[in-house]
């Protein structure tokens, strides 16, 4: 396994600033924003796409510091029924596609997106109980107008360029539980795999470990973010897990996003790491730092120590001892 980051956190500095840091931190990868809502703030993807030159340059500064590319990410909605979103969402992943298969980087992380309810839709919509039925026919509406067929055009276009796309298991999107991720799948490619990001899975009451075994048994795991999740059960008997405060008001939210091993113990983050090894998983492990309690410096150096401290980096030997 590798130790990366994703990159908007330092987004304020430099593209040799950070990797200066991140070789500086033993770090072996780094996540790349190319657009959407990381923002891209290393990575002209437009200038990279138009110039071999530019991108041989672009490479040339992580391979001299022994670091890889692990994906580029381009989160954003691509099926909105708002259409300038879904225009920018569809351009830039499209775009990181080709890019990534120019690169030589093997995924490019997303999510689904959400549609509307209609044609007419002003705005997404994410049904998440199946009565009303009026939610379940809305859930069908998307799928079989919206979902299957904008990712089976994606998928097929990253087989085309050898590239697997990491859709992100979040709220608020239609693939958002292993569940919904294998039934797309099943519609459309094996290029269309996660991003495994166990925060979003501890606050719908899913066990990472036990997703891990699903899509690991499906060879669907493409990448993987570190990032931790603190439940609250007081706050959670007030608001439940479907909480609409602000990140920010932590005292009363019933689950907050935070730094590796501030949510669950480095047992559970051990197990989780040894559950990617045994079924399959033996790439990038990519720290996102979103904890509203820690400093940037402060949030990443804990994950950094607490990963380092678990992760696999060697292939097993021989079973000498039986």
């Amino acid at each position: 396994m590798k130790l990366g980051v994703f990159d908007p956190l330092f987004s304020n500095l430099t593209l040799d600033e950070m990797l200066d840091k991140l070789v500086a931190a033993g770090l072996n990868a780094v996540e790349i924003g190319s657009g959407g809502n990381p923002g891209n703030a290393h990575c002209s993807t437009d200038e990279l796409l138009a110039s071999e030159e530019a991108r041989k340059a672009y490479l040339e500064k992580f391979e001299r510091r022994g670091l890889i590319i692990s994906a580029l990410s381009c989160h954003n909605n691509p099926i909105s029924p708002d259409p300038v979103e879904a225009r920018e969402g569809d351009e830039i992943l499209r775009k990181s596609i080709k890019l990534a298969s120019l690169l030589g980087v093997p995924v490019v992380n997303t999510f689904s997106g959400t549609a509307g309810d209609s044609d007419d839709a002003k705005a997404p919509n994410w049904p998440v109980i199946p009565w009303p039925t009026v939610y379940s026919d809305i859930k069908k509406w998307q799928w079989e107008n919206k979902l299957i067929p904008y990712w089976k055009e994606i998928g097929k276009l990253a087989e085309e360029h050898h590239v697997k796309i990491g859709i992100e298991l979040h709220g608020g999107f239609l693939c958002h539980t292993p569940y919904t991720i294998l039934k797309l799948r099943e519609e459309t490619c094996d290029a269309i795999g996660v991003n495994l990001d166990p925060s979003h899975l501890w606050w719908q009451g899913i066990d990472p470990v036990g997703a891990i075994k699903i899509l690991g048994k499906a060879g669907a795991i493409h990448h993987f973010h570190a990032k931790d999740t603190y439940l609250d059960q007081d706050n959670m008997n007030m608001y439940g897990l479907l909480d609409m405060q602000p990140y920010g008001d932590v005292q009363t939210r019933a689950w907050t996003f935070r730094s590796v091993g501030c949510g669950h113990s480095m047992t559970e983050w051990s197990d989780i790491v040894s559950a990617l090894r045994i079924y399959g998983y033996d790439y990038v492990i990519s720290i996102e730092h979103e904890d509203p309690l820690m400093s940037i410096e402060e949030g990443f150096n804990r994950a950094v120590t607490n990963l380092k401290s678990i992760l696999i980096y060697e292939n097993p030997q021989d079973m000498w001892w039986a």
